[in-house]
C-alpha cells in the first residue's frame, strides 16, 4: 500500500487526487492533508480517508477544525509549520504538491530532504526555483513525477526513449487558448472576470483558470518543461491546439513525433503519477476518433497575450526574473479576482515589475523570498 501526503486537498488538483484514491482504496493511504480555509470540505475528507495528521491556513482555522474533528484523533497544525511538518512527516512515501503559489517551495524542499518523491502539480516551485529543486532531487534520490496534464504528456512521451540515448529535439507543449482565442487587445479592454473564468475544456481552479486566459499559465509550464526535461528554452515550442486532446508532443532528432493523447480529466495525470511506471484502470470518457472531426493547431499571438512572451523574456534574463515574473502574476491575479483592476492590467503589472526589480543571479532561497515581497510591495503601492 502507497502511503500518500497531499498539499491542498480541498482545491481542484487535491480534491481529484483523492477521487482516485477512492477508486484504488486497496493501493493508498492517506496519511496527511493540508487546506487553507475550507474547513467544512476538509473536515469530510479527514472523516472518509483518516489521516494522522492535518495543517490549515491559520491558527483561527485550526482551532475551528479542532472543535469540529473533536470525536476524531487527529494532529491538528497550521501555518508554514504545518506545511512541513505534513512534507517530511514519516510514514508518507509520496508527497502530492497541490498547492498554489511560493507557498509549495519550502515544503517541497522539505519533503525531498525527508528522501519522498514529489507528485508536482505546483508549477510555480520549478518555477522559481528549479535550480535548486531540481539537483536537490538528484542528491537525494527522489523522484520529481509531473502532474500538470501538459507534463505528464511529454514524460509519457519520453518514457523509454532517453534510456536508450534518444535526443530531444525540441518539445511541443499545447495550448487550449483558453476563452480569448482569437480576441484581439481591443476585444479584451472589456472582458470581464465571469468572462475569463469561463475556460472551453478544462474545469480548474479559478486563479489556474485567469492563467489560462492570459496564457500567462502556459508561460509558467515552458518555464517548468526546462526545469523537468533539462531542455534549453528554444527546444520548446508552444502550440496552439483548441481541441484539448493532444496534451503535448516530443519531437525527436530524426524528425519522429510521439504525442500523448486522452479526454481532458486531470486525473490521468494524477493517476499516472501516483501509479508510475504501471498503468490502472480509471473511470472515465475514452476517446472515440470516429466522433472527432479534426484536430487544428495554431501560432500563439503573443502580440495579444502579453504574458507568454514576458515569460520568455523572464526565462532568458534568469536569476530571480522568473520569480519575479510569477510573483507579479499572483499578484495581479489576486487584484483581478476582486474585480480591482483591468484583466489586460494583468500582463501590465508583470512587465512593470520585471523593468523595476533588478535581475539578482544564481538567487538562493532567501533571495527568492526576498524578491517576492519586494514585488508584492512594488505592486502593492501603485495599484
Amino acid at each position: 500500500m502507497k502511503k500518500i501526503a497531499i498539499l491542498g486537498s480541498t482545491g481542484s488538483i487535491g480534491t481529484q487526487t483523492l477521487d482516485v484514491v477512492r477508486q484504488h482504496r486497496e493501493d493508498f493511504e492517506v496519511t496527511a492533508l493540508t487546506a487553507g480555509g475550507n474547513i467544512s470540505l476538509l473536515e469530510q475528507q479527514i472523516r472518509e480517508f483518516h489521516p494522522a495528521l492535518v495543517s490549515v491556513g491559520t491558527e483561527e482555522k485550526a482551532k475551528e477544525l479542532k472543535l469540529k474533528t473533536v470525536d476524531l484523533d487527529i494532529e491538528i497544525r497550521h501555518g508554514m509549520d504545518g506545511l512541513l511538518a505534513v512534507a517530511s512527516q514519516e510514514e508518507s512515501r509520496v508527497l502530492v504538491t497541490a498547492v498554489v503559489g511560493m507557498l509549495g517551495i519550502r515544503p517541497t524542499i522539505a519533503a525531498i530532504k525527508a528522501g519522498k518523491d514529489i507528485a508536482l502539480a505546483n508549477k510555480e516551485t520549478l518555477v522559481t526555483a528549479g535550480h535548486i529543486i531540481m539537483p536537490l532531487a538528484e542528491e537525494y534520490g527522489v523522484k520529481i513525477l509531473p502532474v500538470d496534464s501538459e507534463h505528464s504528456a511529454i514524460f509519457q512521451s519520453l518514457n523509454g526513449e532517453k534510456e536508450h540515448g534518444n535526443e530531444i529535439d525540441r518539445i511541443l507543449l499545447t495550448a487550449s487558448g483558453g476563452p480569448f482565442r482569437g480576441k484581439t487587445k481591443r476585444d479584451l479592454e472589456t472582458v470581464t472576470l465571469q468572462d475569463a473564468l469561463k475556460h472551453p475544456n478544462w474545469s480548474m481552479g479559478k486563479k489556474i483558470t485567469v492563467d489560462s486566459a492570459t496564457l500567462v499559465n502556459k508561460g509558467l509550464e515552458v518555464m517548468e518543461a526546462k526545469w523537468l526535461f533539462h531542455v534549453e528554452l528554444d527546444q520548446i515550442q508552444v502550440v496552439v491546439h483548441p481541441q484539448s486532446v493532444i496534451h503535448s508532443m516530443v519531437q525527436y532528432r530524426d524528425g519522429a513525433v510521439i504525442a500523448q493523447l486522452g479526454t481532458p480529466d486531470m486525473r490521468l495525470p494524477i493517476q499516472y503519477a501516483l501509479y508510475f511506471p504501471e498503468r490502472r484502470f480509471l473511470e472515465g470518457e475514452r476517446l472515440d476518433f470516429y466522433r472527432l472531426a479534426q484536430l487544428t493547431f495554431e501560432e500563439p499571438d503573443t502580440e495579444t497575450f502579453e504574458g507568454l512572451s514576458l515569460a520568455f523574456s523572464a526565462m532568458r534574463q534568469g536569476g530571480n526574473m522568473p520569480t519575479v515574473f510569477n510573483a507579479a502574476n499572483e499578484k495581479a491575479v489576486a487584484l483581478f479576482l476582486r474585480e480591482k483592476i483591468r484583466f489586460l492590467q494583468i500582463p501590465e503589472i508583470i512587465r512593470r515589475s520585471m523593468e523595476e526589480i533588478p535581475c539578482r543571479e544564481n538567487p538562493d532561497l532567501s533571495d527568492i523570498l526576498d524578491t517576492e515581497q519586494s514585488v508584492y510591495e512594488f505592486i502593492e503601492s501603485r495599484w
